[in-house]
């Protein structure tokens, strides 16, 4: 068998097939409803007749091929075959509209398109009308009667087994030069067009081994991951995917968001990826249900919660327990902790990543207390992502941990976080100017983000630049650690601060309705409608409290004046929040400008 050099992840899939061979690579749901497992021997399997039929269409190295579908073991067949011919992968977050698709592939120069399901298609094929030099759609699902222009996947499979130039796939996956670009992933566009961030096969191999660095030894022996971020994102693309391949892990697939909770009981993970809005909604949740505990249950919580905050500085260090405080630990893991992860499906978690966004201290600690390690990291899809993290050695809440191996990262010009190393992009597609503007003159990319670094090189982010307020006194507002600081509330799900050219700062805050309404109930207030729920005067005043609590650390100037409360949480569905789950504030403030208006009546 020809070992490979590991100069592309698929040169690396490659040879860790050749080591785990018929161990279980993939598991998933089935359509029997069933959990079914792949071999590393039968994926590459499925990986080689792909790559034959895209060789034998035509798709020469260099050229891109757009990905359009939700997670799933089918887009690591696609983009193993894509990037294993030398093509360029070009995702597309499944949860993207027709035009934002069209957009992508226009934009990219796809030549082809692999979709998901039926809905993806059908977007496809209509923005094929407007793509004159777009050829072949191919979906994952069987489709009950044949559509002109569409190949099933068991058909493109079918194709490339049948071809006889096999030995194609060394001839293009050997000479692939790891400057040659792998991926382009489009930003989400929270202000402005798409860019199309071009990143490298030595941006991702780098970036695998950078995180791997962090502390082989805790990676080490069998784990699971759980795959539910989309990978269309980088966090999930390297971290969730390209670090199991390099590693030899299982990765378990989640149906959707809706049955995380009941997956994760399934899969029982050993590994989890997941962006701050996971970890948040799991710990309101669990809060919310001990709100209408039984006044024993919620005694024992309470003094459980109480042994969690002795145990931080024990697990955030790395420091065994010993003692007394070993004894009272062991004893509310076994009444309490224990019970929680069960039921959460997180009792065999070694290790959760937090990316994509700030993770507030009040729910790292959470976890962090009852023994189940988070660690936040930081990146953005221009450095494949991953440039700081937290060590299993030493965990500081707050922060993003130093930077990872051969990274350089400094704090420049007002404070904007500056990064150096392999993971960095080779630049946006077609956009010459954008990726000028993106580097400083001696080669530092720009992140856009606010931050600090402290003693130990750990990296604290405090803002983000193009975030930032100016209220009309002149006084400059970075939204972001107000709004996490009101999501450490029990009863606030979301929040956007609003200020910029304003007298004073306020805010719309949505509220956690199963927290308020358990509190509603036991406070014997009727309603009929959650808009009903929140006109009421004990609610509002409820929510005065909440609000005055948690701005107690900010000056005056930072000070929440007044408050909007809505009556439903913000969605990407609805256009308010990107796939990442982070608020789209242009938009929020141009959807809600008559609450906003109404904030500030004598403007």
């Amino acid at each position: 068998m020809t070992a490979y050099l590991e100069t592309s992840m698929g040169a690396i899939f490659q040879n860790r097939v050749q080591e785990h061979g018929d161990q279980t690579l993939v598991i998933f749901k089935n359509k029997s409803g069933n959990w079914e497992e792949i071999s590393w021997n039968k994926l590459n399997d499925m990986v080689i007749d792909l790559a034959m039929f895209l060789i034998n269409k035509g798709i020469q190295p260099g050229d891109k091929v757009a990905l359009f579908s939700p997670n799933r073991y089918e887009w690591w067949i696609a983009d193993l075959a894509i990037i294993t011919v030398g093509a360029v992968n070009v995702p597309i977050y499944a949860t993207n509209s027709l035009e934002e698709a069209r957009y992508i592939m226009e934009n990219s120069d796809s030549k082809m398109c692999f979709c998901g399901e039926k809905e993806h298609t059908d977007k496809i094929l209509k923005a094929k009308e407007q793509l004159p030099n777009f050829g072949d759609v191919v979906i994952f699902d069987d489709l009950d009667q044949l559509v002109p222009g569409v190949i099933t996947l068991h058909d493109a499979l079918s194709e490339g087994r049948a071809a006889a130039n096999r030995e194609e796939i060394d001839k293009r996956l050997i000479p692939i030069n790891m400057d040659d670009v792998t991926t382009i992933i489009y930003t989400s566009g929270t202000t402005g067009a798409p860019k199309g961030v071009m990143l490298t096969h030595n941006n991702f191999v780098s970036n695998v081994n950078q995180v791997y660095s962090v502390d082989p030894d805790y990676i080490a022996g069998e784990h699971t991951f759980l795959s539910f971020l989309p990978l269309a994102h980088s966090l999930e693309r390297t971290v969730g995917y390209y670090l199991a391949i390099f590693t030899g892990k299982k990765v378990a697939f989640a149906e959707s968001t809706e049955k995380l909770l009941e997956n994760f009981t399934d899969i029982r993970p050993t590994f989890l990826i997941s962006v701050p809005r996971i970890y948040e909604k799991v710990h309101s949740g669990l809060l919310a249900k001990m709100a209408t505990a039984s006044p024993i249950a919620k005694t024992l919580f309470k003094w459980a919660m109480d042994v969690a905050k002795e145990n931080l500085p024990y697990i955030c260090q790395n420091r065994p327990r010993t003692g007394l405080f070993a004894l009272k630990y062991n004893l509310a893991d076994k009444l309490i902790f224990s019970k929680i992860k069960t039921t959460l499906g997180m009792d065999r978690l070694a290790g959760a990543i937090s990316g994509g966004g700030p993770l507030s201290v009040a729910d790292a600690e959470f976890f962090l207390g009852m023994g189940i390690k988070v660690f936040e990291g930081y990146g953005l899809t221009e450095t494949t992502p991953v440039t700081n993290a937290n060590t299993p050695k030493l965990i500081k809440p707050g922060t993003v941990g130093p930077s990872v191996k051969d990274t350089i990262v400094k704090i420049g010009e007002g404070g904007e976080i500056l990064i150096k190393g392999p993971q960095v992009m080779k630049g946006y597609y077609k956009n010459e100017a954008a990726t000028r503007e993106a580097f400083t003159e001696d080669g530092f990319f720009r992140t856009g983000d606010i931050g600090e670094i402290d003693g130990d090189g750990y990296l604290k982010i405090t803002g983000r630049i193009k975030d930032i307020m100016v209220t009309s006194g002149g006084k400059n507002i970075s939204p972001q650690n107000i709004e996490n600081s009101l999501l450490e509330s029990l009863y606030i799900e979301q929040a956007a601060i609003i200020g910029d050219n304003r007298k004073y700062l306020s805010a719309l805050i949505v509220p956690a309705f199963e927290a308020l309404e358990s509190w509603a109930n036991e406070k014997s207030i009727s309603f009929t409608s959650r808009s009903d729920l929140i006109n009421n005067p004990e609610v509002i005043n409820l929510y005065e409290q909440e609000v005055t609590n948690h701005m107690q650390d900010y000056a005056r100037v930072e000070q929440i004046r007044k408050f909007y409360l809505m009556d439903k949480e913000w969605s990407q569905d609805k256009g308010e929040m990107t796939p990442t789950l982070k608020l789209k504030r242009k938009i929020i403030q141009e959807k809600y400008i008559n609450e906003i208006e109404s904030m500030y009546p004598s403007e």
